[in-house]
């Protein structure tokens, strides 16, 4: 199940990627031979008017083939016989769309979640926090009645027994789907600050988001979600993070699969924070990337003009490279689960 929702995830950012380069293309009157999710043998195909769309057998990757981008092809409104800023426009157009759905997706689950305000009156658990005792016997939803006999009335209070806590163990008397019971809760220890605690957050009253409002914060979070992943690259450059700790394909399997507890919102913000990081990828300028391509348009901009036969022997070379570097990656993932 896990590999399905995987590539699931993965095959709608790279649709999406695509898409932008399929309609730019199509905007500036650009013949686009194929579009095909995945990489190898053709699986499934559909004949278009002008376009065949297909479904390759190894699922990495995609393209769009516009026609006019190989070396000394004469295509009427092919792709290197238009002018360099419609081509710019149609490299990056894919980049702005895995931008554009990160965006929509934080904006999306803000307006529908709504924004926390203040703890409800009620002791209700609103999150129980993963690697503590406590999520073997307290799940969200319970009401807490009383803990060691003491009466709860509202949350207040379960703050003023936590101060307490000196045991390792408490009894809880829980409201649960209308049924009452009492549970034994092991506490956490916490080694850095050297006390016990239970580890449960309040349930949050909810309140609907504004339209200006709510589109200020779904900035907000975009882009501190945006610097996140442009300091991990960074540190990726700079050594401060070991190509060891990425992952592959293998390792975004596991991953899915722990964030799929989580429940379907927790997908989705992976999604957007994987549309952000697949876009800002192919915005590097290297070789057979988008970046890369919008270099040499650059430099053609300004009155550079790369020999083509060139241009296409470096893209070769890097497409080697990046499958390279997917095979590494995919077998460290092998490795860890190994270890």
């Amino acid at each position: 199940m896990n590999i399905i929702i995987t590539l699931l995830i993965l095959g709608m950012i790279i649709i999406i990627h695509e898409l932008g380069h399929f309609l730019t293309a199509k905007f500036f009157k650009m013949p686009v031979e194929e579009f095909a999710l995945g990489m190898g043998p053709t699986l499934l195909s559909h004949e278009g008017l002008e376009t065949k769309y297909a479904l390759r057998a190894i699922p990495v990757g995609g393209f769009v083939n516009i026609k006019g981008m190989e070396v000394d092809s004469v295509v009427e409104d092919g792709f290197n016989s238009k002018p360099p800023l419609q081509r710019f426009l149609v490299l990056v157009a894919g980049v702005v769309m895995n931008f554009i759905l990160a965006f929509l997706i934080i904006a999306g689950s803000l307006f529908y979640n709504g924004k926390m305000t203040t703890p409800k009156e009620a002791p209700i658990i609103g999150y129980v926090m993963e690697n503590t005792k406590a999520i073997e016997q307290l799940k969200v939803g319970d009401e807490i009645l009383e803990i060691e006999g003491q009466k709860v009335a509202k949350w207040d209070d379960i703050n003023i027994i936590n101060n307490k806590i000196s045991e390792t163990e408490m009894k809880f008397l829980i409201k649960r789907n209308e049924k009452i019971f009492e549970t034994i809760v092991h506490l956490t220890y916490d080694n850095e600050r050297k006390y016990y605690f239970i580890g449960i957050i309040p349930e949050y009253e909810k309140q609907r988001y504004g339209l200006v409002e709510g589109i200020k914060s779904s900035w907000e979070v975009y882009k501190n979600l945006f610097k996140t992943i442009v300091i991990g690259f960074k540190q990726l450059v700079t050594g401060e993070v070991s190509p060891e700790e990425m992952s592959g394909p293998v390792g975004m399997i596991k991953i899915v699969g722990s964030i799929s507890q989580r429940g379907v919102g927790a997908l989705l913000w992976l999604t957007a924070l994987l549309s952000i990081n697949i876009g800002f990828f192919n915005l590097l300028p290297f070789p057979a990337l988008d970046g890369g391509r919008i270099i040499f348009v650059l430099l053609e901009v300004f009155g550079l003009k790369v020999n083509k036969k060139f241009e296409e022997k470096f893209h070769m070379i890097g497409m080697i490279i990046l499958f390279t570097f997917i095979i590494l990656i995919t077998f460290n993932d092998f490795l860890k689960i190994l270890r």
